[in-house]
């Protein structure tokens, strides 16, 4: 199993653009059950990361809690949008091991806040699409480097598998 090169700063560029992809999904969320912070305050968790590059416990207990919101909520879409926050506020504890499973961490957040959009529209690939070269549009040169140093994803049978592939294709040109 090879190593990847993560460095201090390639994690707050990789949470900040996380944020950024999470942040245009988050409304779906946020629409199904407003009383309900959680995904919110993972959102902001990774903001402020971002800034102070401090991973702490909380960081981690945000992410935990998005996640268990995204199980609670009943919508897909806001699911999706839920699972898309955990998964931001998550980045910063992803190993510097080139796997599948820690590619699928780096690429999480804007895959799931894609889904949601594209399960929020009714449609199987337009918004979705739409989504991810945004992503794409927006990844910071040290957001490609990580993710070209992982194992190169295969198209899979899921959507889901459809989006981390488009997604991790466009992201190694």
């Amino acid at each position: 199993m090879n190593e990847v090169t993560i460095s201090e700063e390639d994690r707050r560029l990789l949470g900040l653009w996380a944020a950024d992809c999470v942040e245009r999904a988050l409304p779906l969320f946020e629409a199904q059950d407003p009383s309900d912070p959680r995904p919110r305050e993972a959102v902001e968790g990774i903001r402020a990361f971002a800034r102070e590059g401090k991973r702490t416990g909380q960081l981690r207990s945000l992410a935990w809690a998005a996640l268990a919101a995204a199980r609670e909520v009943g919508d897909p879409a806001a699911t999706a949008a839920a699972r898309a926050a955990g998964y931001a506020a998550a980045t910063p504890y992803i190993h510097p091991l080139a796997t599948p499973h820690q590619a699928k961490h780096a690429l999480g957040p804007a895959v799931y806040a894609a889904r949601a959009r594209e399960l929020a529209a009714g449609d199987d690939a337009g918004a979705g699409d739409e989504e991810i070269r945004w992503a794409i549009e927006h990844a910071s040169p040290a957001v490609r480097g990580i993710v070209r140093q992982m194992p190169v994803r295969s198209p899979g049978r899921s959507r889901l598998d459809a989006l981390y592939f488009q997604l991790d294709a466009a992201l190694r040109r």
